[in-house]
């Protein structure tokens, strides 16, 4: 039978008595010792290594704390905006409002206008016939006054 790697950790897995006996023996020999503790040492943080991470944390809760008052003021102002805005659409409304009424006066007023162009002109040829009935009547008295002056005169 070839003994095998796998064989003998199989082994040492199912002899936790043996498991013991092979870490004291490694153990108690001052390379292997060495290079045990020197693999744990890698893996292990040192004093600075967590003061520099709660520095770091405490750095990241300051520019936390920065950015949640960045964001209050950015929604007071997006508050404050937003609130511009409904007082702008209010009086956009109002104007919208204001606008329409003037067309209508607007319109009301053409219609007048359009009237008063009609009653002028209605005046206006009733002018115009009155001023050639009174130029009419006017030469018809004088001829009626030359034909009587040739007359009585002549």
């Amino acid at each position: 039978m070839s003994i095998t790697a796998d064989y003998i950790a199989e082994l040492f897995e199912k002899d936790a008595r043996a498991r013991r006996r092979l870490a004291e023996l490694l153990v108690s020999e001052p390379d292997v010792r060495l290079a045990i503790v020197n693999a744990v040492i890698r893996d292990v943080a040192t004093k600075a290594d967590i003061e520099k991470v709660m520095r770091e944390i405490g750095e990241l809760r300051g520019d936390i704390a920065k950015l949640r008052e960045r964001i209050a003021r950015l929604e007071g102002a997006y508050e404050q905006l937003a609130e511009r805005i409904g007082n702008l659409d209010r009086r956009i409304d109002a104007l919208d409002k204001r606008i329409d009424a003037l067309d209508r006066r607007i319109d009301a007023l053409d219609k007048r206008i359009d009237a008063l162009d009609k009653r002028i002109g209605s005046v206006t040829k009733v002018s115009w016939a009155t001023l050639l009935a009174i130029i009419g009547t006017m030469a018809a008295l004088i001829l009626q006054s030359l034909l009587l002056s040739a007359a009585v005169g002549g």
